[in-house]
């Protein structure tokens, strides 16, 4: 069972940058894909970043593409995200997500990509 947990959350101020950790037991980035989501509130949950397992090419969505950074450290079987130049509109839980399976990757932006999911940590933009 992969178990993952969110950490880093917290305020920051428009423009501001802001890292996210995902700590990741259970399983190895050799075997699962992983992927960030944010919601908020009152909005269905939004794909941010993936990372396809094994070969680590990384996905964004068009609104975070060049501003947010998904990484991986094997050694530490962490995935981070590292947000820059942040706006109001990305207050949000973001959630780290896991998944066994090989996707094609047109398929890592859709939440049913992952089985295993984080408790989320509250990003929240505000001066």
């Amino acid at each position: 069972q992969v178990q993952l947990v969110e950490s880093g959350g917290g305020w920051v101020q428009p423009g501001g940058s802001l890292r996210l950790s995902c700590a990741v037991s259970g399983g190895t980035f050799s075997t699962h894909s992983m992927a960030w989501f944010r919601q908020a509130a009152g909005k269905e949950r939004e794909f941010v970043g993936a990372v396809r397992r094994s070969v680590g090419t990384t996905h964004y969505s068009d609104s975070v593409k060049g501003r947010f950074t998904v990484s991986r450290d094997k050694d530490k079987n962490t995935m981070y995200l590292q947000m820059n130049y942040l706006k109001p509109e990305e207050t949000a839980v973001y959630y780290c997500a896991a998944g066994s399976g090989n996707p094609i990757s047109s398929r890592l932006k859709y939440a049913s990509t992952y089985e295993f999911w984080g408790q989320g940590t509250l990003v929240t933009v505000s001066s």
